[in-house]
Order: C-alpha cells, then structure tokens, then sequence
C-alpha cells in the first residue's frame, strides 16, 4: 500500500539506494535526499525564510565625522577614541591642528589616508577630511534621567517620538544641549540612531547628553508621570502657546514628533499639555529641528527666570563647517 499523500513511506535498508541516495540506511539515515528536504538542518519540506539582518542595537555613534564633531570627541574625553583618521593634503587650519594636539595628548592614533580612499571609508557627504572611530554612546537607564543632573537641575528631558532624518536628529540634539537639556528619551525601533551623519550635524552636543533609549514612549511616559515630571507635547493643534506654557519652570519632558506625521495618537494622548509655536507666516507648519530650536529655548526662558529672576540665556552661533 503507498504512503498517505503528505507522509513518507518507510525506508528499507539493503536496497540501491535512489536519486540522491545511498543503499544500505534505515529510515532516517543516509538513505534520504536530504538536498531535497532544504539541506542540512531543515525539517519537513517547506523552505527556511532567511532572516533579514537584525537592526542595530544601542545608540550608535561609533563613528564621528567633521572637524567640529571630532574636536568635540576629543575634547569632552567622555568615552573611548579608538583612531583619528585624517585626508591628505588638506589646507592647513587651526582647528586640525587643535585635533592632531588633542589625539596626541590622549594617545590617539592618527592614520592619513588618499583623499579618495578616505571619501571611501566616510559615510557623510562632507566629512571635511577629519573622521574618528570611537566607543559607541552610553545608553543611559531611563531611571537616570528622572532625577537632577550632576548640576543639581530638575530634570529637563526631550522625547523624540520617531525622529527618522539623522540630520534633523543631530540639529535636535545640538539645540537641545545649548538649552540645557539633562536627557533625551528616543525610541529604540523606528527612529533614527546617532549615525555619522546624525554625530556630524550635532558638532559635539552628542559628547554631553544623556541619551536613553526605550522600547516604548508611552509606557515611558506613564514612568515620567510617576515621578512627578510633566510631558509637554509640540504640535500645532495644541491648546496652549508654548510661551505661556504654565509647567515650563518645573520639572518636565518636551515631546517632539516625527517629521510631517507629528505626534502618534498614543502618544499625544499621554501628554499632560500640549502646545503649540503660534506662526505668523503662510505656512502652517516649521521644520521639526526649527520648532524643536524654538520651544527648548523657550522653556530654557522660563527655566532660567525661575532660577535667577534672570532674562533668557544668550544664544551663540558657530559655523558647522
């Protein structure tokens, strides 16, 4: 009697073995195909699905691009520099000169390599012929931020609710340390990472924040709201101007949204408050790093007027190139 369709007859050793076989196995043993079956490994006959590769895990920022962005690495000494790597034939500068003193003095290796084999290696458009390779971030605990800093300030933090542009990320984080910010709260899937290109628009701000990631920002939230921290989100629906926002001088999160999506709906219904820029122009919406520059600085305003009975911090500017 023949097998039941979908189930193997019994192999019987002793015979020639057939396609792909050979004689002389039981059931299970050599006298099977096992090419046939997906290779070694594999049961049954339906084929293994390769996995994708697996998304990074941590921050990034393992490889910092820009003079700016590698003085800074330099400089601060908050984590490991592994290698400088610099471009040959470059016009002299006083800031790659600060870089060369700065690698010597750590002890820092430092290799040149032909303009077009370092263009190779780098992987921003205009790294400026200056790269490092360094320990990767620190990703912080969220417990660590939900207290006051080494300064003593009340916890200042930035959600980022699916930041995807790595240049809009690094200009968010640059802003957010001039600020004042004490930590950074990102999502770990769906967002961008601190990638070079990310490190290089930060120019430095990376090496001084608190940076953690989370698999969730409305579970995070409910943590936020455990300790006494007030979620504040930005979106242009929102019913309270950001300058007349009530909570900015107490301890409190700014929620950012995506690029063009703004906040999810989970997250926009965890928010406390939410407010908004109020715009005087056609255009009814601003970049998400612009808004981000704007509401930081002016909760910074409320926050330093709190503290000092002071007017608000001044603002300085530096080329990024």
């Amino acid at each position: 009697m023949s097998a039941p369709k979908g189930r193997r007859g019994p192999v019987r050793g002793g015979g020639k073995g057939g396609k792909g076989g050979r004689g002389g196995g039981r059931g299970g043993g050599p006298g099977r195909d096992s090419r046939s079956r997906g290779g070694a490994g594999q049961r049954g006959s339906t084929p293994v699905r390769k996995r994708g590769p697996e998304p990074p895990k941590g921050l990034g920022g393992d490889q910092v691009e820009g003079r700016h962005a590698v003085r800074e690495l330099l400089l601060a000494g908050t984590r490991r520099t592994r290698e400088v790597v610099l471009a040959t034939e470059m016009d002299s500068a006083p800031i790659l000169d600060d870089i060369i003193d700065l690698a010597d003095e750590a002890r820092v290796s430092i290799r040149e390599l032909p303009r077009a084999k370092f263009e190779s290696m780098a992987r921003t458009d205009a790294p400026q012929g200056v790269l490092a390779m360094a320990a990767p971030l620190k990703d912080h605990s969220l417990e660590d931020l939900l207290h006051r800093d080494a300064s003593g300030a009340d916890p200042f933090l930035l959600m980022l609710d699916g930041i995807t542009d790595p240049g809009n990320l690094g200009a968010i984080l640059r802003s957010a340390e001039c600020a004042g910010v004490t930590g950074v709260i990102m999502p770990r899937h769906r967002a961008a990472r601190v990638s070079p290109t990310a490190a290089k628009a930060a120019a430095g701000a990376i090496e001084h924040l608190r940076m953690a990631s989370v698999s969730g920002l409305p579970k995070a939230m409910g943590r936020l709201s455990d300790a006494g921290i007030w979620s504040v989100g930005l979106d242009v629906g929102g019913d309270q101007l950001i300058h007349d926002l009530k909570v900015a001088d107490q301890p409190l999160a700014l929620v950012m949204g995506a690029e063009g999506a703004g906040l999810s709906r989970l997250v926009s219904e965890r928010c406390d408050a939410l407010a908004h820029i109020p715009l005087r122009g056609v255009l009814g919406s601003m970049n998400v790093s612009a808004a981000a520059a704007v509401a930081l600085f002016e909760v910074a305003r409320h926050r330093n007027t709190a503290e000092t009975g002071s007017v608000e911090p001044e603002v300085g500017f530096e080329p990024t190139t």
